[in-house]
This record gives C-alpha cells, sequence and structure tokens, in this order.
C-alpha cells in the first residue's frame, strides 16, 4: 500500500510545466512540533524502536529506522503544507492523513497524527484561532476526534463507512456515518449538507481536507 505514494508522484510529475505545480520534498517533522499532540514518551519510544509488540501490531507496521524517517516526513510535509497554504492560499500534500493516532499511541497504519500536529503548528506560530478538519477517509478519524474532543478552536467533521474500521467510533464535532453501498448521489447531498454545518458552527481561519480515496467503488476495502 506504501507504494501509491510513490506512484501518485511519478504521475504528476507527468503533469505538463504548464499546470503550475511545483514538487517539494516534504521535511521531517520536529520534536517540539510533534510534542503539542503526543506524548514525548510515546515520540521517543517510537524512534528507539522501544514501544513493544502489541503497540507495533496496533500500528500495524513493523518498525525500523526507515519507517521512522517515512513517519516524520510524512507529518512534516502536512506541516509544510499548511505553512504554504497561510502564505497562498492552497497547498496540497500527496501523504499524510494519519487520523488513527491518538496523543500516546498509533493505530490502522497511523503513527503520528500529521493534521493534528499541523493544527497546533498553525496556532502556535502563525497564530491561527479556529480550525475545521474535514475527513472524507471511508474510516472514521477517530484519532483526531480524541485529541481534540475538549478543544472548541479545531473542529472535527468525519464523513465514513459507519461500518468500516475502527469498530468503536470516537465522537468528532460532526459525524457523518454512511452505510456499506452508498452510492454517488446521496454520498454527495450528505457531504453537502455536513459542510454547510461544519463551515457554519466552526467559523474557520484555516481548512484542512482530509481526501482519502478508499470511498471509491473500486477500493477492496472501501464498502
Amino acid at each position: 500500500p506504501v507504494a501509491k505514494y510513490r506512484l501518485l508522484r511519478e504521475r504528476i510529475e507527468r503533469w505538463p510545466a504548464t499546470t503550475g505545480v511545483q514538487l517539494l520534498l516534504a521535511p521531517r517533522a520536529q520534536l517540539d512540533e510533534l510534542i503539542l499532540v503526543h506524548t514525548r514518551d510515546f515520540v521517543e519510544s517510537f524512534a528507539a524502536g522501544d514501544l513493544g509488540v502489541d503497540a507495533m501490531r496496533r500500528i500495524g507496521f513493523a518498525w525500523s529506522p526507515e519507517l521512522v524517517e517515512r513517519c516524520l516526513r510524512s507529518c512534516g510535509g502536512t506541516i509544510a503544507a499548511a505553512q504554504v497554504a497561510m502564505q497562498h492560499g492552497h497547498a496540497c500534500y500527496l501523504a499524510g492523513g494519519t487520523h488513527h493516532a491518538r496523543a500516546d499511541r498509533g493505530a490502522g497504519y497511523c503513527v503520528y497524527n500529521d493534521c493534528a500536529v499541523a493544527s497546533r503548528v498553525l496556532q502556535r506560530d502563525l497564530q491561527v484561532e479556529r480550525i475545521l478538519i474535514v475527513d472524507t477517509d471511508v474510516h472514521q478519524g477517530d484519532g483526531t476526534a480524541a485529541i481534540f474532543a475538549d478543544d472548541e478552536s479545531v473542529f472535527t467533521f468525519s464523513v465514513h463507512g459507519h461500518e468500516n474500521f475502527p469498530s468503536q467510533k470516537a465522537s468528532s464535532d460532526l459525524d457523518i456515518a454512511l452505510p456499506s453501498g452508498t452510492g454517488d448521489d446521496e454520498y454527495l447531498k450528505q457531504l453537502r449538507l455536513g459542510l454547510d454545518e461544519a463551515l457554519r458552527r466552526s467559523d474557520p481561519d484555516f481548512v484542512f481536507y482530509l481526501s482519502g480515496a478508499d470511498p471509491f467503488i473500486g477500493d477492496k476495502l472501501g464498502r
């Protein structure tokens, strides 16, 4: 599954220069940024490979130095994209979306919660007050919801499959849980209604859109 990131970048590299797209290398997230969301013990234990078998099983990857590097850049790329968006109005990052990670643990192929960390960096460094996270991955953004459960400055909105992973859902500020087999028309109707409500209730200064390709009918886990 990790190959999709390389394949996506290679596809975009073939686009004509007239598109105006500029591809940049994702930087590493720094410790002072990660601990705005994650516990220092979790960050340092993962970096050292000391999380333990059960914790790594919950994440779903085998530990390696290369995995640490990938996770630092996966999170750092979202931070960088958010900073660019503050300058230019918008930016896109090809990886990230690690929304199952919580403050003290990873899960579901997610180690650091990139949108959560980037939100805190924007609030700390650029005085962004209100943030909206729109998550349309077919799996609920339970980690993001848990991290910001008691924080009115970050509004979490998740559109996801009711019967899909995780089995135990968290409570976002706004959840739309759709049944398996939902088609385009109903999906888009619910998304429009949800976006209108989320924007009205959050009145955001900045929006993260976590896209997720897995609602696509051809995704083997999307339902």
